[in-house]
């Protein structure tokens, strides 16, 4: 994963970013959640708008809590886990959102 802290100022440049890299741009308020490792099957940005998340690659072992003006660039299949007590971000998905599968959270095992 590729993170930047103070990286963006408001919601309007994470949008302009996402939609410049060929992005759909969805806003989400993601309820709190301790998560388990998993991976997704598309690439993705995130623009952390309010609160807190604690992303930690499952490979790695490497540990960042990403707050407001923080970008994450995700590729498709990065196991990883996250841990947060609910947060703002505009999500950047390499595919159409009405093209998900679910769940879009995909278990090691499918890794």
């Amino acid at each position: 994963m590729d993170i930047r802290n103070d990286h963006f100022s408001t919601e309007e440049e994470a949008v302009a970013e996402i939609k410049a890299a060929g992005y759909w741009p969805v806003t989400v308020e993601f309820e709190p959640e301790k998560n388990a490792n998993h991976w997704h099957d598309f690439d993705s940005m995130l623009f952390v708008l309010e609160g807190e998340v604690s992303l930690t690659e499952a490979e790695t072992g490497e540990n960042c809590i990403c707050g407001p003006g923080t970008r994450v660039i995700a590729k498709s299949g990065v196991l990883h886990r996250e841990e947060h007590r609910g947060y703002k971000a505009v999500v950047g998905l390499s595919v159409d959102p009405a093209t998900l599968t679910q769940p879009i959270n995909k278990p090691p095992k499918d890794a």
